[in-house]
Formats: structure tokens, sequence, C-alpha cells
């Protein structure tokens, strides 16, 4: 059973609308019989799908809401044992007492990041929180590829072109992948199957990761560095680490400073990564020659909603657009029937787990 619960109004404007579709919706469930109730937060077309489908297995409760999930749109989950959320929900001290007051006891996270989620707070109030650490680590890798070859070989370009009658090939110039020197930071499920496909192409990789696995790197045919080799030595750098207080704008003027004129940066895991501004500023001085992005520190305000006839008023954002040696897509790099198949079955398996009181393999602490 599902509810969909969508209102095309502003959220900061609905206060009253979401306390009266709460009431509704505890009326509800105050009598149906089913343990498990399930809130979903940011939903989607496409979310809505594969968890009616998937659940048809488990037969839980759900229902579904289009808002991002923080202090004011908390309230939604009274009557529910537990909220799915995703990445740019904010799931803040505020959000969590909320949830709390609730009753919500687990939250589910239908992705593998938790940078938004105030762990100890969760812990402090006895809620767990479990994630999809390995819903498809080649979705993501072959996101990165495309954002590299459209980058490289400029098919964004020549498909405009043509659609206009232009077949001239002026100014669609690249370069072989073949003997390249590709840099990976971080050699986790994503980084590993990213750096198959680059040895595929019959690049040379090199890697960096704080936790060197040399078994790894010697069956994968990579060699681990440390960072300011990576730097030095790469023709493309592709990020696939998680966002941590060590990693946060791991990619500033410093370091950008460190690498080959021309170097293509990839992004396909968290903005957070990246200082944006030094990264406007390398590209202005044609230090980086281009970069994918699939990811930026302030999606949240953007990203997954359609702005097509708003003006965009993030500065940083609307600067990025401008370059034409710039690529962004708005957090797609999950967005395949295997990976969304895989995060429905595993965020319903633990919440099965948790509902029996099992061991929770996907815990987050």
């Amino acid at each position: 059973m599902s509810k969909h619960i969508e209102n095309n109004k502003s959220i900061n404007n609905t206060a009253d609308d979401i306390i009266n579709i709460s009431s509704e919706l505890i009326k509800e469930s105050n009598t149906n019989n089913k343990e498990m109730k399930i809130a979903f937060y940011d939903a989607k077309p496409y979310d809505i799908d594969i968890f009616n489908e998937i659940n048809q297995n488990y037969g839980y409760e759900l229902s579904y809401f289009k808002y991002h999930l923080n202090p004011e749109t908390a309230i939604l989950a009274k009557g529910h044992n537990a909220v799915c959320a995703f990445v740019n929900d904010e799931i803040s001290k505020a959000t969590i007492d909320e949830l709390a007051n609730c009753g919500v006891k687990l939250i589910a996270l239908r992705c593998a990041g938790y940078n938004n989620v105030d762990l100890k707070y969760c812990a402090n109030k006895n809620i767990q929180v479990v994630s999809v650490p390995g819903y498809s680590p080649e979705a993501v890798a072959e996101h990165a590829v495309a954002l590299i070859m459209t980058l490289n070989r400029k098919t964004h370009k020549a498909y405009n072109r043509t659609k206009e009658n232009n077949f001239s090939v002026n100014g669609l110039l690249g370069f072989n992948i073949y003997g390249k020197t590709i840099g990976v930071i971080g050699t986790g499920k994503i980084g590993q199957a990213f750096i198959k496909i680059m040895k595929g192409f019959g690049a040379n990789v090199i890697a960096y990761d704080p936790y060197p696995n040399e078994k790894l790197a010697e069956g994968l045919g990579f060699k681990f560095v440390d960072l300011p080799e990576l730097y030095k030595n790469s023709d493309i750098i592709s990020l696939h680490c998680p966002l941590t207080r060590d990693t946060h704008h791991l990619i500033n003027k410093h370091s950008l400073s460190q690498m080959k004129s021309n170097v293509m940066i990839i992004n396909t895991s968290r903005g957070g990564i990246i200082n944006t501004k030094d990264l406007i500023k390398s590209l202005k001085a044609k230090q980086v020659g281009s970069a994918g992005l699939d990811v930026y520190e302030e999606e949240s305000s953007y990203f997954f909603e359609d702005f097509s006839n708003e003006v965009i008023t993030d500065d940083t954002l609307a600067r990025l657009l401008t370059f034409n040696n710039v690529i962004v897509t708005s957090h797609q790099g999950f967005l395949t029937k295997e990976a969304l198949h895989n995060i429905a079955e595993t965020t319903l398996k633990s919440v099965k787990a948790f509902q029996s009181g099992k061991e929770l393999v996907n815990v987050v602490r």
C-alpha cells in the first residue's frame, strides 16, 4: 500500500497544509494493522515506481512526499516507524528531534553518502541509520566515463551542430585516452569499477587512498601514489572518495596549482570535495582544461528540480554553467534501472532486518 502526497505550492507557505496532511495520515494509519510504515521524502516518479514494485515482496505501508526532509517537514513522519531520505535532505539536530517526537526509530538512506546526517545525535535519540553502500558501483563509474568522453570528444557540441545542419568538425579536437595517465582519488567499489574501465581503454592508472590495498593494485594493474605525485602526473583526475573532514575542499587552489596544465577534473562523488570558487579561477586561468561535475557544493537548492522557467540566483553555479569546457549533470550518476532496483531492494531489506530485530548490515555510525 502506498500514498503519494504532492503539493505544487512552496513548502515555506504550506505549514498548515503539512499539518493537515499529517493529521489525515495519522488517522488513516491508526486503522492499518501493518507494523512498518515508511515515509519517503524527496520522492520522484522513478522512486515511487521501483519501491512500489519491490514492496510487493514486503507489504509495507509507504507514504511518498515530494518535499525534502528538514525540520519543517519532519512532522509528516508522524505515525510512521521509519523515514526514507535522500542525499539532499537535511537531517540535522532539529530534524532528528522532530522525527524522534514523531516516533521514528529508523532513518533509511537510499544512497551511499551520509554526510547530511548528524549521526551522533541520531544515536543520542536512539534512531538507527542505514544506507545503501554498494547499490551499483558500475553505474557511477560509467557516468564518470561518460563525462570524460563527452568533454574530450565534444559530442554534446557535435550533437547541437548537426541539428542545425552544421557538419564542421572545427573546434571538436579531442585526444586518445589510450596511453594517458588517469589519477583516481578513492579506491572503494566505485573507484575500482572506474579503474577497470580505464584499464580497458589502455590508460595508465595511478591512485591515492588513505588505506592503500597493494594486492588490489597488483590485481587491477594500477599503482598507489601520494597526492602530490598524482596531481603532478595525471592528465585526468577522477574523484571517488567520500566527503569527510579530511576530503572537504581537497581540490582547492593549492592542489590545483600542482596539477598538469590543461588537466581534466571529474567529480561524481560529493560536491564539497571541490572548492568551486577555486575551480572557477583555475578554469579562467586555463590551468584546468575541462571539468565534468555530477555534484556541486550547494546542489541541494537546485538539483533534482526543474528551474527552466526561473533565474539561477546562485552566482557560483551560474558561472560554472557559462563555461563551454564544463559539463554539469544533476547528480544522475546513480540513475540506472539496475541501481534503482538494488537501492530499493537493499533499503527494504534493511527495514525488514530492523523490524525483525536482526543485526543491521548497512548500519551507519
